[in-house]
């Protein structure tokens, strides 16, 4: 049987020299590298970033990006320069839902700020210095009026001024932009047909933005704390790696001091979700490099916001054959699982499960039944080296189990060499050969004296097997 999460497979390897880190995170990375490219992602993230003396190694990143094929649409934001310009003129700040209220002289402040922040950001995509990571690097950078919005009015009594909502965003202009290898950069501003300009919240821009152009990727920079809250045990991740859109209400709900941008993040990622982005990733903009790994590395440094299950569980195809060859080859070489052929795999892949991340197979199992028996195998159980972690292994044994039992499955085996352990902690007892059923014994393989183990799937109160949680 396969190794899983709970192994602990060594760095060096014990047949060649030690592997080196940076030729690994590259080999890592490449498969994300091909996925990204082409594709289009809309980054958001406020005036803090700009104001902050590490703002170049974000714009590097960025540059990076664009240097491995993806089209990019920046939006920014322009709150701390806003504030700063109406303190210095004695001007009163009001805030109401965590929307600025833009009166004329506001709206001064905003025009300016905006401006000088997308000069800001320019200059730095301008940079080519020789031994600096932009070096012989030009990329071009068009912003304009890409955003029609009107004004919010008058709500609950209170109004807004020249505060707006979007309203519609030339997608195809932008495509335009995009489509010439420039990227694209939207102030939190809109205008009207009549020639009015709206300070606007550059989280709508970025979720107007990104559903007008079917965005691959809507990406959230976010200057707030890692969402937590006091238990007993400690503390308590209130989002984690993966979110679905369906659960940001509740949270927003649950958590009684929300940072005011994630809040909007999570409404507007949510909001996203629900009009077609399949991907809205909420980063802490603060870690050096976050949003790298969160692009370009397994399980990501973020929380990811999606509209149904990221890593989904689902019956394998005859197209995933290569892919499921893949994953086994490892572990065959190594002696944990016996050797499958092509046309073996074909022919028994309605017996597979599999989980699929960005396209790669990250864990797959076989349920091998014998009905008359009441028991069936568990067997090919294996995950994906990099994919090693969050109870995949768990998961995906649960779903295996939840399979079986809907079988009318009343106890599960698995042949194993080296991972009895895994199995051991998880409910299956040591058992003879002859507690097998007749047909398996059979084909018993004698040379790798695998070791069996089963396990009685519970029963609910009705006495129907119980079923797995599933993904």
């Amino acid at each position: 049987m396969a190794r899983t999460e709970s192994d602990s497979p060594a760095t060096p390897n014990a047949a060649g020299p030690l592997r080196d880190p940076f030729v690994e995170w590259v080999r890592q990375a490449t498969p994300y590298i091909h996925a990204h490219r082409g594709n289009t992602f809309v980054i958001a993230f406020g005036g803090e970033a700009v104001a902050d003396p590490g703002f170049p190694e974000l714009v590097h990143d960025i540059a990076l990006l664009h240097g491995l094929g993806v089209r990019l649409v920046l939006v920014h934001g322009a709150r701390p320069q806003i504030e700063a310009r109406l303190a210095d003129r004695g001007a009163e700040l009001r805030y109401v839902r965590g929307l600025r209220i833009t009166d004329d002289a506001a709206l001064d402040c905003v025009k300016e700020a905006a401006g000088v922040v997308r000069v800001e950001i320019e200059a730095l995509l301008s940079l080519g210095l020789a031994n600096s990571p932009m070096a012989g690097v030009r990329i071009p950078v068009v912003s304009g009026n890409f955003v029609t919005a009107r004004p919010l009015g008058v709500i609950d009594g209170v109004d807004y001024g020249h505060t707006g909502a979007v309203r519609r965003v030339d997608h195809r202009t932008l495509r335009a932009v995009i489509d010439q290898r420039a990227v694209a950069l939207m102030p939190p501003l809109g205008y009207s047909p009549t020639g009015e300009v709206f300070n606007l919240s550059a989280a709508d821009v970025a979720r107007s933005a990104a559903v007008a152009m079917g965005a691959d990727k809507l990406i959230f920079l976010a200057e707030g704390p890692t969402l937590a809250r006091p238990t007993e045990a400690g503390t308590e991740d209130l989002l984690g790696s993966n979110l679905l859109a369906r659960d940001v209400d509740g949270i927003l709900a649950a958590a009684a001091e929300i940072p005011e941008d994630i809040a909007q993040y999570l409404r507007a990622g949510a909001e996203a979700c629900r009009h077609g982005i399949p991907r809205v990733h909420l980063v802490a903009r603060r870690r050096g490099g976050a949003l790298l790994r969160e692009l370009l590395t397994p399980d990501g440094s973020g929380t990811l916001i999606s509209a149904e299950p990221y890593e989904d569980l689902r019956p394998a195809q005859v197209d995933d054959v290569t892919g499921i060859l893949e994953l086994l080859r490892p572990l065959e070489d190594s002696g944990i699982l016996v050797r499958r052929s092509r046309e073996r795999l074909e022919t028994e892949i309605d017996r597979f499960v599999l989980a699929e991340r960005d396209g790669l197979i990250t864990a797959c199992a076989a349920l091998y039944p014998y009905p008359d028996d009441r028991m069936a195998e568990l067997a090919c159980v294996a995950v994906h080296p990099d994919y090693r972690a969050a109870g995949r292994g768990d998961r995906l044994l649960d779903h295996m189990e939840g399979i079986a039992g809907a079988m009318g499955i009343e106890r599960l085996f698995v042949l194993t060499t080296q991972t009895a352990h895994w199995f051991r902690e998880r409910g299956f007892e040591p058992a003879v050969l002859d507690a097998l059923p007749m047909q398996r014994q059979a084909l018993y393989n004698l040379q790798r004296n695998s070791r069996v183990f089963i396990k009685t799937l519970l029963k609910t109160s009705a006495g129907a097997p119980r079923l797995g949680a599933g993904p």
